[in-house]
């Protein structure tokens, strides 16, 4: 964990102790004390036209335990309270933090026929040819084969268009500790050619799905009714607590409008810990605001009870397509010191990381909405961005921010009146 005195402590001094926990050696503290790392050359190589580099503030999620072992938690994000919030939601579930586990890494490789002679045929076709058409798939990947991952199955269905109807075929890949998508993609076109000879059909697109049903990660805690009156110095007993927290389930879990925002809040940490790690952050939302559908009302990724003791309960589910080797992961030299911050080796514990963080940053949403309000820790934050548009600077940004925020009158206007004054 990290010592009382981080938050006084100036980024340097932040970063040193960091890099003393995690044991991270000189090169990686030098990033972190730069703010970046990301040299011209190794940016020109990871996308187009670069002509620059857009940092953005990293920050320490701390008090994270997940299946008993204490977590730093790097996240990567603009708006204020995201990281404040993560770590008083996770110091709340103290002692016993979070339990977290993850289904295999299973990823989906799409295959779409168009033109079928006859979808009988064709699919029986693809069901006698399964071995060999997984085989040559795994050909294309020996080293993730040798790993103990690779193509494990083929599956088939028809789907009914305004274009007629069309057979899908879903190649189901074991992709290890990577996200998976080059490698499915690979696959997916190199037993294409194999397919439409078989079934005499068309093979349009071949690629991954981001719907990643079969890997899945799901953290669950559990917070004291007592702590939850403790984190408001007494202001709200904490059963009164737990039942407006229930409440506030029950609101996202049947309203759309409401399970959009508060699947928002989930995403407002686990895409921080995502961006961090070099992962596709837009993967990860579009399966999980889908995976949202999965009864066929959008609802929250998340789902609260109250325990036989009067305590509360949260758990989340939801897709989990990371990884820790590929990509941004292994290019970007900040994505790995990130890595060695979290002390993770594989895309299983990320995962299980990554689904705790979500469910800190909604109960911590939540704790809020149904006690002080959303707003009274977020516009305290909000404040300083706020005196620092006015033109402060120094100790002034401190001092205006705490006028503004104690006055509930945060605005550029009454900023430059408090700095003039």
């Amino acid at each position: 964990m990290l010592s009382k005195e981080f938050r006084n402590k100036s980024p340097q001094e932040r970063a040193e102790e960091v890099a003393t926990l995690a044991k991270l050696d000189a090169e990686d503290l030098a990033r972190l004390k730069t703010f970046g790392g990301l040299d011209e050359s190794t940016a020109n190589r990871m996308i187009e036209n670069v002509v620059g580099a857009y940092p953005l503030p990293l920050g320490i999620a701390d008090h994270f335990k997940v299946n008993g072992k204490e977590r730093l938690v790097p996240m990567v994000v603009e708006e204020p309270s995201v990281v404040a919030a993560a770590s008083h939601a996770a110091k709340l579930c103290l002692p016993k933090g979070f339990t977290a586990s993850t289904t295999q890494p299973i990823m989906i490789g799409q295959i779409q026929l168009v033109h079928v002679p006859d979808f009988r045929k064709a699919q029986a076709a693809v069901k006698k040819h399964k071995g060999e058409l997984l085989e040559t798939a795994n050909e294309k990947d020996p080293v993730m084969v040798s790993r103990g991952g690779g193509a494990v199955d083929l599956e088939s269905r028809v789907i009914k268009t305004s274009r007629g109807d069309m057979l899908i075929l879903h190649l189901l890949v074991n992709v290890q500790d990577a996200m998976g998508a080059n490698a499915v993609n690979t696959m997916c076109e190199a037993i294409s050619p194999k397919i439409e000879q078989i079934t005499g059909a068309k093979a349009r697109l071949r690629i991954l799905s981001n719907l990643a049903v079969h890997r899945t990660a799901k953290a669950h805690a559990t917070w004291t009714k007592e702590a939850l009156a403790e984190s408001t110095k007494g202001a709200f007993n904490g059963e009164a607590i737990v039942e407006a927290m229930l409440d506030a389930y029950a609101f996202a879990a049947n309203d759309a409008y409401r399970a959009c925002t508060a699947n928002k809040g989930i995403f407002n940490g686990m895409d921080a810990v995502v961006l961090a790690t070099g992962n596709d952050w837009r993967a990860m939302e579009a399966g999980g605001h889908v995976y949202a559908m999965k009864t066929g009302q959008y609802t929250t990724l998340t789902r609260y009870w109250k325990t036989k003791d009067g305590d509360l309960t949260g758990e989340i589910e939801l897709p989990m397509a990371v990884g820790v080797v590929g990509g941004a992961t292994r290019t970007h030299p900040m994505a790995k010191t990130n890595l060695k911050i979290l002390g993770v080796s594989s895309a299983k514990e990320l995962g299980e990381i990554l689904a705790s963080v979500g469910l800190a940053q909604n109960f911590a949403a939540m704790r809020a909405l149904a006690t002080t309000g959303i707003q009274q820790g977020h516009m305290k934050l909000h404040a300083a961005n706020i005196a620092v548009q006015a033109g402060a600077t120094g100790d002034d940004i401190d001092r205006i921010a705490a006028i503004m925020a104690k006055e509930k009158n945060v605005n550029v206007k009454r900023a430059k009146e408090l700095l003039d004054g």
